[in-house]
């Protein structure tokens, strides 16, 4: 079974989806994390193009995020990756190797996979399709907190993100066929967690979705 669930920057994908896999027993995978990896690359290795490093980059999710051997956790974090990442995101090239890469970890088990084009074009028969969102402000509040940044420099730097990743020609940001549609202002991550395992649960008693090969 796969739960795809996407969304804005500051709706909440990371820690729902995080939270509703370890109470589903599923695995996690955050597509954001592999283009923040490609970012960090970018800005590493100007010279080479974004789509190549893409390609080489050995990305491994888990408890750490590790590209090419090395713990990234943190420095995929940087603001400056974080603008980078939206950059790099909008590479065709870019997209079609993390793609196939994503497609390749999810084929087997059971997975719970957030992102922005998840349900849209990495796994658009996914059973289970959620579309995290949230007040643009409450987004750049729980960004901020994150990040420990001004609450009005992150909205001004979200609102040329959520633009970008909606006008972009490749994959932009959009609700998937079939996706239910969930606003996280004002909810606790357990809310939100209760109601995509109850649709997680109502999917699997109905029958279809991804198979699981474990």
């Amino acid at each position: 079974m796969l739960v795809a669930i996407d969304g804005p920057a500051g709706a909440g994908k990371s820690t729902v989806a995080r939270a509703l896999a370890g109470r589903l027993g599923y695995t996690y995978m955050n597509s954001g994390a592999m283009y923040r990896c490609v970012a960090l690359l970018s800005l590493t290795t100007p010279r080479e193009a974004p789509g190549a490093l893409a390609r080489k980059a050995n990305i491994q999710l888990g408890a750490q995020v590790m590209l090419d051997g090395r713990d990234v956790s943190d420095a995929i974090r940087a603001p400056e990756v974080s603008e980078a990442a939206s950059r790099v995101a909008a590479d065709p090239g870019v997209r079609e190797a993390l793609v196939a890469k994503q497609r390749e970890l999810i084929a087997h088990g059971d997975w719970v996979a957030e992102g922005r084009d998840i349900g849209t074009v990495v796994a658009p028969d996914a059973r289970v399709k959620v579309f995290l969102t949230a007040d643009s402000r409450e987004r750049a509040r729980r960004r901020a907190s994150e990040l420990g940044a001004d609450p009005d420099a992150v909205l001004a730097e979200q609102t040329l993100r959520d633009e970008r990743d909606c006008t972009r020609e490749h994959s932009p940001l959009a609700p998937a066929a079939g996706a239910v549609t969930v606003d996280t202002t004002g909810l606790s991550v357990e809310e939100v967690v209760d109601r995509i395992a109850g649709l997680t649960r109502a999917a699997a008693a109905a029958g279809g979705g991804w198979a699981s090969s474990s």
